[in-house]
């Protein structure tokens, strides 16, 4: 196994781990052109330089985004509360 500080890419399923979202969200972020990748058979490699870019962007909310993101989660809960609460009895 190579050691992560020598390795000079990455694959989108090491960097969906790295970020602890989903390998098709690394993949749309490509297509979108947020993370840049090259491109090899079918499979996308970031290299080094983009993921501590990418990991840089994604250490912390601006304040903005916090405000936006408590908004949509009171929203959520006074619209859909009771089913919401429903469902985390099951």
């Amino acid at each position: 196994m190579k050691n992560k500080d020598n390795q000079l890419f990455f694959s989108t399923l090491e960097i969906a781990k790295m970020l602890k979202v989903s390998r098709m969200t690394i993949v749309n972020r490509i297509n979108q052109g947020s993370i840049k990748a090259e491109k090899i058979g079918r499979n996308y490699v970031i290299p080094r330089e983009e993921v501590e870019h990418v990991l840089d962007e994604n250490k912390s909310l601006t304040e903005k985004e916090k405000k936006e993101i408590n908004m949509a989660v009171e929203k959520a809960v006074k619209e859909y509360g009771q089913a919401i609460r429903m469902l985390g009895k099951e």
